[in-house]
């Protein structure tokens, strides 16, 4: 009779640690399928990734931003623009939370940076879904080349397309044409 109980205990424990085990591989899955979404800029998919609300950190900058699921996937629609590509460099589950290294590059980054930005992000989970991403560390980024371009830019659109002034800080999709408007005017007309 007590064989059969340690037996069965032994086999409960087990079980539970397969269990564990697995939520662990589903939140590295989670965040793998995250940048991909991201990559795609597939919006419909982003909704099965998220809580219902996202907090949004860059510790570098000592800023934070809560977007509702709505607000999220419209700046997705505004990203999704520029026609990003994201690279996952490194990505590891530790302690309930994904750490990851990111390169990004798009047709904005392209031209204000003029290389990927790559940064380290931590994301963290409520049930299974993203609660907020934490961009810890900016890796490579060029702040005097990102604030050089971005400044030229902004001046000779309020010279020669004043019309197009204010794209820099709409971040919805109809923001973003003209963001990628002024760059090609920019780019074309200089």
């Amino acid at each position: 009779m007590n064989k059969t109980i340690v037996f069965l205990w032994l086999l409960t424990i087990g079980f539970i640690s397969c269990k564990k085990s697995e939520k662990q591989i589903d939140k590295l899955e989670i965040a793998k399928n995250y940048y991909e979404v991201l990559d795609q800029s597939n919006v419909s998919e982003m909704a099965t990734l998220l809580a219902d609300s996202l907090l949004t950190k860059e510790t570098e900058y000592d800023y934070e931003q809560i977007f509702s699921l709505k607000e999220y996937i419209e700046w997705l629609k505004w990203d999704a623009v520029f026609e990003p590509t994201y690279e996952i460099l490194e990505i590891e589950q530790e302690d309930g939370m994904v750490k990851a290294r990111i390169s990004k590059m798009d047709k904005r980054i392209s031209f204000l940076h003029e290389e990927p930005i790559v940064t380290d992000q931590v994301i963290r989970f409520d049930n299974d879904k993203i609660a907020s991403i934490e961009t810890t560390e900016y890796v490579i980024f060029n702040d005097s080349t990102f604030v050089e371009n971005r400044d030229s830019l902004l001046n000779w659109i309020d010279k020669n397309h004043p019309a197009l002034n204010g794209f820099i800080h709409d971040q919805t999709e109809v923001g973003g044409i003209k963001y990628l408007k002024a760059i090609d005017l920019y780019k074309n007309e200089k």
